[in-house]
C-alpha cells in the first residue's frame, strides 16, 4: 500500500485540508519567539533567582537576630543622656549644640562632602549592645525575655556534657609468671573457672582463675601465638599463630583435632562466632577467613584490606564480622553475602584492637596518636565520638557489660574509661617485673572476665596481670 503527498494547489494561502496551519507562519512564530528569548543576551531576563535570594537572606537574618536589632531602652537611654565632661577648649559637638544639619558630616566641618545619614556613633551600638548582653546573661531586647538562638545554644551544650556514671577504681592484685616470651593473647573460658595464655615461647598455657595455678601447658605451634578463643558452645579451644597455623583443641582430651590451613603469612587475629559453628581468622596477608568449623573448609575469604588485618571480632548481628588493619581503616562484613558493607576512614593511623560492647550494639576501635580511640554505632558504623585522653600506641582494648573499657598502650600505660560518655575514669602505668627493663612495660592483650569485675592482661614482660575492680 502506497501513499503520496500531493503539493497545495495554487492560490491557496489558508489552512491546509488536514486542519494544520500553513508552514511560513510557524517558521515566523519560532523565529519571533526565539528572538525574544536569546536576542537579549540575558541581559533583561529575570528569572526571579536574585530577588528569591535576597528574600531568603533577609528572612534568615530577620529569624537569626530579631531579639538583638534594637538597642535595650537601658542603652538607648545612655546614649540619649547628659555627656561627659568636655575637655578644656572644646567645642559643643553636634549633639550637644542642637540638631545637626542634614548633609553636614559628623567630622571634617560643614566643607566636608554631604553624608546620607547624620545619626551619632553607628558603630559603637553592637559593641555596647554586646556588652551589654553579656552582663545580663544574654538577656534580649529590653533584657527582658532571653534570646531563642544563645537559649537553644546552651541547652544544646548542656545535653551534650552528659555526666559518666560512677564506676569503682581498679587495682593490681596479681601477677603471674611462667612464659618465657611475650604475652601476647587471653581468652577466659565461658563457664570462668580457668582462662589460656599464649606467648612468645610457642606455648598455650591453662590457668585456674581463682587462684592464678597453672593447670595444663599445651604445645605444638612452631611460631609466635597471636590468638586464641575459647567456644561457648563447644569444648573447643581455638589459636592461631604467626606459623601460618590455626588449631582447635579439644579440651577433653587436650589434644589438636583439627588444622585450618589457608593463610599464607602469620595469623594474628582469632575469633568465634556465638551462634554460628563458624570460625574467623584474620592475618599478615591482609585477608580475613571465614573457616566452618566442623568441616575445616574455607567458606570465604574477604578481600579488601591493603595490609595486615590486626583485629578481628564477631557478633551474632550485622556486621557479623568487624576487621580492624594497619591501612587505617575499619572495615563491616555482610557474612551471609561475604561481601564488604561499610568501609570505616576516620583512623589516621594503623587499627590494632577493636572492642564490641556485650550488650548495647556498638564497638570501639583504636590506633595511635591523638583522637585515637573511636566508638561506632551498628549497624551502619556511624561515628558516634572519640574517647580522648590516651595518647599512645594503643595495642588492646576490653569492654565489659557495666559500661568500662580498657585500653592498653605500647608504652606500658593503662587507662579505665566510661564507655557510654567517653570520659576517663583512671589512669594506670604497667609495672614490669623486677629484672625486666622499662621499655617492656607494653600492654599486648587483655580481656575481663565474665563477671566483668577481674581484667586480665599480658605483657612484654612475660607476665600476666590481674586487675581487680576495688568494692
Amino acid at each position: 500500500m502506497s501513499t503520496s503527498v500531493l503539493p497545495p494547489s495554487e492560490g491557496t494561502a489558508g489552512p491546509s485540508s488536514s486542519g494544520l496551519p500553513p508552514l511560513a507562519d510557524l517558521v515566523r512564530r519560532s523565529t519571533k519567539r526565539t528572538r525574544v528569548i536569546y536576542g537579549l543576551d540575558g541581559a533583561g531576563a529575570d528569572d526571579g533567582l536574585a530577588r528569591a535570594n535576597k528574600l531568603k537572606l533577609a528572612s534568615k537574618l530577620a529569624t537569626e537576630y530579631k531579639d538583638v536589632q534594637t538597642l535595650p531602652p537601658i542603652l538607648q537611654a545612655q546614649q540619649a543622656g547628659p555627656a561627659g565632661p568636655k575637655r578644656p577648649g572644646q567645642t559643643p559637638g553636634p549633639a550637644a549644640s542642637g540638631p545637626a544639619v542634614p548633609g553636614q558630616k559628623l567630622i571634617g566641618g560643614p566643607d566636608a562632602e554631604p553624608t546620607s545619614s547624620s545619626a551619632p556613633g553607628p558603630a559603637a551600638e553592637p559593641r555596647a549592645l554586646v556588652k551589654f548582653r553579656h552582663q545580663q546573661g544574654f538577656a534580649a531586647e529590653g533584657g527582658q525575655t532571653g534570646s531563642k538562638l544563645s537559649q537553644a545554644l546552651m541547652r544544646k551544650k548542656e545535653a551534650r556534657e552528659v555526666k559518666p556514671e560512677y564506676h569503682p577504681q581498679w587495682k593490681l592484685t596479681r601477677v603471674i609468671s611462667g612464659h618465657m616470651g611475650w604475652v601476647r593473647a587471653v581468652a577466659v573460658d565461658p563457664g570462668n573457672q580457668w582462662f589460656a595464655t599464649g606467648a612468645g615461647d610457642r606455648v598455650v598455657k591453662i590457668w585456674d582463675l581463682a587462684s592464678g595455678e597453672l593447670k595444663l601447658s599445651l604445645t605444638g605451634h612452631i611460631s609466635t601465638i597471636r590468638g586464641l578463643a575459647v567456644s561457648d558452645r563447644h569444648p573447643y579451644l581455638f589459636s592461631a599463630a604467626e606459623d601460618k597455623m590455626v588449631k582447635c583443641w579439644d579440651l577433653e582430651t587436650n589434644k589438636v583435632i583439627r588444622h585450618y590451613h589457608g593463610h599464607f603469612s602469620g595469623v594474628y587475629s582469632l575469633s568465634v562466632h556465638p551462634t554460628l559453628d563458624v570460625l574467623v581468622t584474620a592475618g599478615r596477608d591482609a585477608s580475613v577467613r571465614v573457616w566452618d568449623m566442623r568441616s575445616r573448609a574455607n567458606i570465604f575469604t574477604l578481600t579488601g584490606h591493603t595490609s595486615t588485618v590486626a583485629d578481628v571480632k564477631t557478633q551474632a548481628s550485622d556486621p557479623q564480622i568487624i576487621s580492624g588493619s594497619m591501612d587505617s581503616t575499619v572495615r563491616l562484613w555482610d557474612l551471609a553475602a561475604g561481601k564488604c558493607m561499610t568501609t570505616l576512614t576516620h583512623h589516621k593511623k594503623s587499627v590494632r584492637a577493636l572492642a564490641i560492647h556485650p550488650t548495647e550494639y556498638s564497638f570501639a576501635s583504636a590506633s595511635a596518636g591523638g583522637n585515637n580511640i573511636k566508638k561506632w554505632k551498628c549497624p551502619e558504623g556511624t561515628f558516634v565520638h572519640n574517647f580522648v585522653g590516651h595518647e599512645a600506641i594503643i595495642n588492646t582494648m576490653s569492654v565489659n557489660e557495666e559500661g568500662v573499657m580498657f585500653s592498653g598502650a605500647d608504652n606500658g600505660t593503662l587507662t579505665m574509661w566510661d564507655y557510654a560518655t567517653g570520659l576517663p575514669f583512671q589512669h594506670l602505668k604497667d609495672i614490669p617485673q623486677p629484672g625486666s627493663l622499662d621499655a617492656e612495660a607494653g600492654v599486648f592483650c587483655s580481656t575481663f572476665d565474665k563477671t566483668g569485675t577481674r581484667l586480665i592482661t599480658g605483657g612484654a614482660d612475660k607476665t600476666i596481670k590481674v586487675y581487680s575492680e576495688q568494692a
